[in-house]
């Protein structure tokens, strides 16, 4: 795994490569993706991270991105999807530290496709603005978030698909969903669609609310502790972002990050 302490610029190379950022500082990254590369980022110490990443015409990313900071941190990300190129972001965080983040997804020409998913599990303050902006014709934009509210957890999620004039036969899809287990918990979803074309097809779903006290008081009645029960709630909520990574790697080390946590609980 080759640790960043400063800003840098990478070409990304063909198959799997992992990073640390570990920087007690702003840093930015310059991504270069030309084509087939899978990318696990973990992110262990910065004040703010810049991500700009530009995705070939014909190439494939797939990004992990864990957040393992145990401060506050601020993410800007942009990203650039050129004609029949391929990005899929899968976000993940379980810390108790604050978090800030704004991701741009740009499908540039035809046949681009952009996937932003994250699964957080939130017990401090944490604000996401995610938009995936269809900016040509037939190109694809999808957005997949799910987030487990626990005590002392404020979350926060303005979800926006966008569909330019003259993009015909583009497509804009989102789902979030955010769980909470009680009512003290504060959380808000805003999912937008805003569409200037005829000929595309855009859908959302929503869902936002607390635990069913029937499911946790039949778990209790079967032996299981509260935090126990909060744990198993949890990775059925959130583990499902994991099908959206095909690289079987990248696919496994989230799971074994979330599952990591579920145990702690």
């Amino acid at each position: 795994m080759m640790t960043i302490r400063e800003s840098t610029r990478i070409v990304l190379p063909e198959g799997l490569s992992e990073y640390a950022l570990d920087a007690q500082q702003d840093v930015e990254l310059v991504l270069e993706g030309t084509g087939r590369s899978d990318v696990y980022l973990r992110v262990l110490d910065a004040r703010k991270a810049v991500i700009r990443c530009s995705v070939a015409a014909g190439a494939q990313v797939s990004f992990l991105i864990w957040n393992a900071c145990g401060q506050d941190v601020t993410f800007d990300e942009d990203y650039t999807v050129a004609k029949d190129g391929i990005l899929r972001i899968a976000y993940g965080e379980v810390n108790d530290a604050g978090m800030k983040r704004r991701s741009f997804v740009h499908l540039k020409e035809s046949g681009a496709y952009g996937l932003l998913s994250s699964a957080s599990l939130v017990s401090a303050e944490k604000s996401y603005e995610l938009t995936v902006n269809n900016e040509a014709p037939h190109t694809t934009g999808i957005l997949q978030n799910y987030a487990v509210v626990l005590e002392g957890g404020q979350f926060v999620m303005d979800a926006t698909g966008k569909i330019e004039k003259g993009s015909h036969g583009a497509e804009s899809h989102q789902t979030s969903r955010a769980l909470c287990f009680d009512e003290k918990q504060n959380s808000k979803i805003l999912p937008k669609l805003l569409i200037d074309e005829n000929d595309v097809q855009a859908s959302h779903a929503t869902t936002l609310g607390r635990v069913d006290e029937e499911q946790m008081y039949y778990m209790q009645a079967r032996g299981l502790t509260v935090r126990q029960c909060t744990s198993l709630i949890s990775a059925g909520y959130l583990l499902p972002v994991t099908r959206f990574i095909e690289n079987e790697a990248l696919k496994e080390a989230l799971r074994e990050e979330l599952e990591k946590k579920m145990e702690e609980l």
